[in-house]
């Protein structure tokens, strides 16, 4: 599975239009090129027509060469040089954003899964799927789950499950390595002097 994750990052609400413009843009790349593009999960920018990030998972039947070939051309840091379009009179041009490309290894991943049937919600209407179609996927260890029902069959269901689950734990990852580094920024800032639990002396650093 080749997923791509498009990002505003922490900018303003020009970058996330950027994000929307690049998923447009994409979109169209998919389809000259007949690679397949679903959208897993979107969050949506402040403005209308905007995205603070996006997830995709691309596939093509060339064992997602094609694919990711595609997807790496978003990769990295990318630039929008552009008059903003909310503040007119605004002298910035330069708006920032990125992408990075995962290759999931959906067999290993799925096996650290526990998949739960589930009958599709929603508000009712004709498009609704009614079916026991939707799915609730459950990460072993860590306890992390997701819901995916927007697909009418469950293995795609699945798909969506297991990129959603990927993101989240890449997402708790570098959750956890920010807190690391946090709190190495804070014991640099709040390093107690007096009583020290080891005393080392002179250039050669002989503990007492």
């Amino acid at each position: 599975m080749i997923l791509l994750q498009l990002s505003s990052g922490q900018g303003p609400a020009e970058c996330s239009r950027a994000v929307a413009h690049a998923l447009s843009q994409l979109e169209k790349q998919c389809q000259d090129a007949g690679v397949g593009f679903t959208l897993v999960e979107a969050i949506r920018g402040e403005q209308k027509y905007s995205y603070k990030s996006a997830l995709l998972r691309l596939s093509s039947s060339d064992n997602n060469v094609m694919a990711k070939q595609l997807a790496n051309r978003w990769q990295g840091s990318m630039l929008w040089v552009c008059q903003s379009p909310f503040r007119p009179r605004h002298k910035r041009k330069n708006w920032f954003f990125s992408g990075a490309v995962y290759t999931v290894d959906e067999q290993t991943l799925s096996r650290e899964i526990t998949f739960l049937r589930c009958r599709a919600s929603g508000a009712g209407g004709q498009h609704v799927n009614t079916t026991d179609s939707a799915v609730r996927a459950i990460h072993t260890e860590t306890g992390l789950s997701v819901r995916a029902d927007s697909e009418r069959s469950q293995h795609a269901n699945k798909r969506i499950a297991i990129a959603l689950l990927f993101s989240k734990l890449e997402a708790m990852k570098e959750q956890q390595l920010s807190t690391q580094n946090k709190a190495r920024w804070q014991q640099h800032q709040t390093l107690q002097r007096g009583a020290p639990e080891r005393t080392f002396t002179g250039e050669q650093f002989k503990q007492r």
